[in-house]
């Protein structure tokens, strides 16, 4: 596996001095014409030669656009590159309604900006970054930009990309950049688990890739193997399991700082290839379903980055793994299996086989009482019909689920709030087991949803993402969404986790 090699550094000098192969200057919408913010620290003639030039190459700041002009006299890098930050104003930057907003231009621009090199260079970036968080979000998109996944290439050292960033920011805000380099890495590590083919990533491989990477950080590794899962009485993993010759795994992650006051547990679901299982999926239904474990991977890389910013909260991650075949010893529909704690499911379709796995890891992590249940998982395609590939849905206590829905306006990782209808609960009644694993059609999202939440105790607070279309890009890269793996949610469940210390 491999992410973008990538150096990131933060200067307070002059940008116009930078010897960088790239300027790249921010360049808002104004009218017909653009402006450059005055945050980007360039003198005013300057900035008016690069809005002349702007004009005579027809660029006008929009989000997404590109311009790559000669550099003017007295810029000493090898070439000015304009991107686009639609319609940015600097002041909200300082605000507290429009902030949000404007550090998420700041992302896709800076994302837009460096994937665009493809030979070697070196870049320099001249942002209005005078606040940490705008620093932070310039480099975020920076690294996030810079994504390649090359492990598979032959011609690996022809993919190109960008060998080095700096980012201009004032004294002080330097943190940010800092803070901005590990959000993005741990976004593009879980990439690369998305990415990495099921030949090669299925449960026993996954755990020991995390049980790798854990060591050179404050993170212990637990690994329950089949035979541990089966005397355990894990019915959800075993039997979702029991097609593949590449055995289940349960991996709890956990980094617990001294002194820490909250416990924030991540549960994520990692089912490492798809199939159907018995209920076999069309051929083309199978052809992303190497996706299946975005949730896993997003909670593990959330545990590292926790660790790696040295948060002072406890943060667990239980990784629910399995391979969904129809191999000879599948489970079939209307076998009844008895998830970790005791209740007992009718299993009518074996492509609804995530939600299994989850309720054995819910029940598990709950033991630990945390003060805040999150789980993560690629579960249904409900929600990429009700919410696009874009949008997460997120569900759970009231509590809970806005605290996280408000995590990602900072992160700018598009969630949205669903409800759990009373009247979605009785379409799970089974005639032979305390529940069945499939309802009706209709508001399939919620449906998977209210299923959890049989395995969540009544107090707990805990809120659900179904990242079903936003796990994995299968078109055109944008903003600093790469094609394949995206990484979604990982930032924001490291801002949960940040603002759970802080409530």
């Amino acid at each position: 596996m491999t992410t973008a090699e990538l150096t990131i550094e933060a200067a307070t000098s002059d940008p116009t001095r930078s010897k960088a192969d790239v300027l790249v200057i921010g360049a808002a919408a104004d009218g017909d014409t653009v402006s450059i913010p005055s945050g980007a620290s360039l003198a005013a003639k300057l900035s008016k030669e690069l809005v002349a030039a702007a004009a005579a190459v027809g660029f006008t700041g929009k989000a997404g656009s590109l311009a790559r002009i000669p550099s003017p006299k007295g810029v000493a890098a090898g070439s000015v590159l304009l991107t686009g930050l639609g319609d940015f104003d600097e002041l909200d930057l300082e605000s507290e309604l429009a902030a949000d907003d404007a550090h998420e231009a700041l992302r896709r621009a800076a994302a837009v900006a460096v994937r665009s090199l493809t030979k070697g260079e070196t870049v320099a970036i001249a942002f209005p970054a005078q606040t940490e968080a705008a620093a932070e979000a310039t480099a975020t998109g920076a690294v996030l930009g810079a994504y390649r996944y090359t492990a598979y290439r032959s011609n690996a050292e022809e993919v190109g990309g960008c060998g080095s960033v700096t980012v201009f920011t004032p004294s002080g805000s330097k943190a940010g950049v800092a803070r901005g380099e590990i959000l993005a890495a741990a976004t593009n590590r879980s990439r690369d688990l998305v990415n990495q083919p099921p030949l090669d990533l299925y449960p026993e491989t996954f755990a020991q890739t995390v049980t790798e990477q854990a060591k050179s950080r404050k993170v212990k590794v637990t690994v329950l193997d089949e035979a541990a899962l089966e005397s355990g009485g894990y019915g959800g993993l075993i039997g979702v399991g029991k097609g593949s010759s590449r055995g289940p795994r349960l991996v709890k992650l956990e980094y617990k700082p001294r002194k820490a006051a909250k416990h924030l547990a991540l549960v994520g679901k990692g089912i490492t290839f798809d199939s159907g299982g018995l209920s076999l999926k069309p051929a083309a239904a199978m052809e992303d379903m190497k996706c299946d474990m975005g949730g896993a991977a997003a909670a593990a890389q959330a545990v590292f980055a926790a660790a790696d910013l040295k948060l002072p909260v406890r943060v667990t991650a239980w990784l629910a793994l399995a391979e969904n075949m129809p191999g000879g010893n599948a489970q079939r529909p209307s076998d009844v299996i008895r998830i970790y704690g005791g209740k007992t499911v009718e299993v009518l379709n074996t492509d609804a086989e995530g939600r299994l796995v989850l309720a054995d890891a819910l029940v598990a992590a709950q033991e630990e009482k945390p003060d805040l249940l999150i789980d993560i998982a690629t579960l249904t395609g409900a929600q990429v019909i009700a919410l696009g590939n874009r949008v997460s849905g997120v569900m759970g206590t009231n509590g809970a689920r806005n605290r996280v829905v408000l995590a990602s306006e900072v992160t700018g990782e598009q969630m949205w709030p669903m409800p759990f209808p009373e009247e979605i609960r009785s379409h799970f009644d089974s005639t032979v087991a305390d529940l069945k694993n499939t309802g009706k059609r209709e508001g399939g999202m919620l449906a998977a949803g209210v299923f959890l939440n049989e395995f969540v105790d009544e107090d707990q607070q805990w809120a659900h993402i179904d990242i079903a279309g936003p796990a994995f890009n299968g078109e055109g890269a944008w903003g600093y969404t790469a094609k394949g793996g995206t990484g979604v949610p990982v930032r924001t469940l490291v801002e949960v986790a940040a603002q759970l210390d802080r409530s």
